[in-house]
């Protein structure tokens, strides 16, 4: 019963302080070291209670060790009582003889009556001794658990650590992507782009109108040419049409 209730309100106080640490579980690492605590507060609180139980039990084994002790002194003075009085009874003294024996009586009903204490305290010696060794036995269980606690609270702090870190580099990732149009460096290339074709479009315009040029220069100068062969037959009229052809023809000869 001693162990039932010493471990069943431990059991109690850990479950509930679990639960309220993971339905507040906003740090871990904090969730866990409260756990920590927590378990190890109430390791002490059942070595209190355990230690308690021994002490019961050391008083009840010293109790029953003090009356063997005496049930031990009452046989001896029951002993020497008896041989004296058979002394006395020897040599004729009946009177003493009979005092001595009332005394190894006495002696005697003394002797019993620790011997019936110490025999009516070992059932109870013996039930809280096994209550004892269970109790220890709960204990280092209790310290085995505790250390588990502690190592998968290292173990579960650097996962969260590293999950962070992850997590962390992840963002960092996202905010460098280059293949992100969003991103200030795709605007910062889409701007780019857009210079090179203006810049691609404005050299192609100037190559168009330097074409453009030239094509009218050449118009100019059959335009000059008709020009002037109008004011060469306005003013010389047929003859002068003929000059120029014969020159022509004269030029085509000699060619």
């Amino acid at each position: 019963m001693v162990k039932q209730s010493i471990f069943g309100r431990i059991a109690q106080l850990a479950k509930a302080n679990v639960n309220a640490m993971l339905d507040q579980a906003e740090d871990p690492q904090k969730m866990l070291d409260q756990m920590v605590r927590d378990y190890s507060n109430n390791i002490a609180e059942a070595e209190s209670a355990v230690a308690q139980t021994i002490g019961n039990l050391r008083m009840l084994q010293s109790d029953y060790n003090e009356d063997q002790d005496n049930a031990r002194e009452w046989g001896n003075k029951a002993l020497a009582s008896s041989r004296k009085a058979d002394e006395y009874r020897s040599t004729g003294d009946t009177t003493d003889a009979a005092k001595f024996d009332n005394l190894a009586k006495v002696a005697i009903q003394r002797q019993i009556s620790s011997e019936n204490e110490a025999k009516g305290a070992e059932p109870t010696i013996a039930s809280q001794t096994e209550i004892v060794e269970k109790l220890k036995d709960g204990l280092n269980k209790m310290n085995e658990k505790l250390n588990e606690l502690s190592r998968k609270r290292d173990e579960l702090v650097a996962r969260a650590r590293t999950a962070d870190a992850q997590t962390q580099v992840q963002d960092a990732v996202k905010s460098l992507d280059f293949m992100d149009p969003t991103s200030e460096v795709g605007r910062f290339e889409e701007k780019i782009r857009r210079e090179e074709a203006r810049v691609l479009g404005q050299a192609e315009l100037n190559d168009s109108s330097l074409d453009a040029q030239f094509e009218s220069l050449e118009d100019l100068g059959e335009q000059t040419e008709v020009e002037a062969r109008l004011a060469a037959l306005k003013s010389g009229g047929s003859d002068a049409q003929q000059t120029s052809i014969g020159q022509g023809t004269g030029s085509a000869s000699d060619s």
